[in-house]
């Protein structure tokens, strides 16, 4: 939890410090923010693929197998990292076409670019990180990702405001310092890969040839649809920004902020997505399905009691926590609307980010994704336009539009959990077993 809320934090720490400097370097960090951050989890989602092979691999004890799934997994990792800094680099004019005001964009794409070098070293960090916390070590991640915080808050103070001799850089040395924290990541967190002895067994057989076409594709198969599940949920909140952006800076300044404030949260309950992906993973590998399915519904329960308290808090320091990031008072107030019904999808985004970690821990891809295209572009997206746009409830529409999308997808995801890991309890166990075992705790 605390490792991946270290990841959100160096946008959060951004955002802060870059607001200080007014609204339009403020919009200019959220219409970046938004672009970018579909190529992040784009990059995410393909590394989890690394995850649910480990878990399942340690169930077994295959230490061979665990090997190859670490060397194709920094293969495919570093090789995705290229492709998408790539990408971004290519189509920076395009981000002229979203009718943005022109002073924002000018100070989001150099802010944008140097963001999309350091997708080379996070995903090599993520591929020693996933392979780490599939056999358990999660600690490590938390470590290494609270010290590169420190140093983003650090190089942060220096190149924005021009400390120790440097000229201030505004939103571009928030992006630099972004860049090399991440650097620092990937060094520390192969080094520890490297390093620890409890590795040494996979190390004594690894070897950089003879890959494998088979292991490739199988991280290809479970990649591709964890990066679109996750691009169908981020990139909601991206088109979210952008269409804020129509309205002005001012709104956009406060989406910006309300959603930093539940991206803070999510970011939590993701670390229990993670938590669950590796105990269901791992349970699945052992062929003990009552206890991978009462772990998977542990996540539901602890998400939805911490995403609960969220919820109140946000309500209740509405009119405090924006001023975190901004003096502004007409953001301040457009923010502390938004982050009620920040308050009110607190539940769906956190029971629907367990059932794709417990469903991931299972390998079970395909039909998440096509939950999470429908509930997001098909029911989110739509509904938040005709509300923002149609109705005139502008930024505030637009929101009640995500709600939606959200809280289908926590619905429909939940349900195909349950229905699978009941059909895998029901089959082990058979009619005669079934009928004995129908009032035990916990089935």
């Amino acid at each position: 939890m605390l490792s991946h809320l270290g990841q959100m934090t160096v946008i959060v720490a951004d955002n802060m410090m870059v607001g200080r400097l007014g609204k339009e370097p403020l919009a200019g960090a959220s219409f970046g923010n938004s672009i970018f951050v579909i190529f992040l989890v784009m990059g995410i989602g393909m590394s989890y693929a690394i995850t649910p092979q480990t878990a399942q691999a340690d169930g077994e004890k295959n230490i061979s197998k665990l090997t190859e799934i670490l060397k194709h997994g920094i293969l495919i990792n570093i090789i995705f990292g290229i492709l998408l800094t790539a990408v971004i680099r290519s189509g920076r004019d395009l981000l002229w076409q979203f009718n943005q005001p022109d002073t924002v964009v000018e100070l989001a794409l150099p802010y944008l670019q140097i963001l999309a070098y350091s997708l080379i070293p996070f995903m090599i960090y993520q591929a020693f990180r996933q392979f780490a916390e599939g056999l358990g070590f999660t600690k490590q991640a938390m470590y290494i990702t609270l010290s590169a915080n420190i140093l983003n808050i650090v190089l942060n103070y220096i190149f924005i405001f021009g400390k120790l001799g440097f000229e201030p850089m505004g939103l571009y040395g928030a992006g630099l310092a972004t860049f090399l924290s991440r650097i620092l990541m990937a060094i520390l967190m192969a080094a520890f890969v490297y390093l620890n002895r409890r590795f040494t067994p996979y190390w004594k057989v690894f070897s950089f040839g003879n890959f494998s076409w088979s292991l490739i594709r199988e991280n290809i198969r479970l990649g591709l649809p964890m990066a679109f599940q996750l691009i169908f949920e981020v990139s909601t909140f991206s088109i979210a920004a952008v269409m804020i952006g129509w309205i002005g800076a001012g709104p956009l300044a406060a989406h910006q902020i309300a959603i930093n404030m539940a991206s803070i949260t999510y970011m939590i309950a993701l670390g229990l997505a993670a938590a669950a992906t590796i105990r269901v993973g791992n349970q699945l590998g052992q062929k003990d399905y009552k206890t991978m399915r009462n772990a998977a519904m542990t996540g539901f329960i602890m998400a939805a009691a911490f995403m609960s308290l969220t919820a109140i808090l946000f309500v209740s320091g509405r009119h405090f926590l924006p001023t975190l990031y901004i003096e502004d008072e007409s953001v301040v107030r457009q923010a502390a609307v938004l982050l009620i019904v920040a308050a009110l999808f607190q539940l769906s985004d956190g029971i629907q980010v367990i059932g794709l970690g417990a469903l991931r821990g299972m390998s079970d891809v395909k039909k998440p994704t096509i939950i999470t295209l429908i509930a997001y572009w098909l029911i989110g997206l739509p509904l938040g336009y005709v509300l923002g746009f149609y109705f005139d409830q502008g930024a505030v529409g637009v929101w009640y539009g995500l709600l939606a999308g959200l809280s289908m997808a926590a619905v429909l995801l939940f349900i195909r959990f349950n229905n699978l890991s009941k059909n895998l309890i029901l089959n082990q166990t058979g009619p005669r077993a079934r009928f004995r075992s129908g009032n035990e705790p916990g089935i």
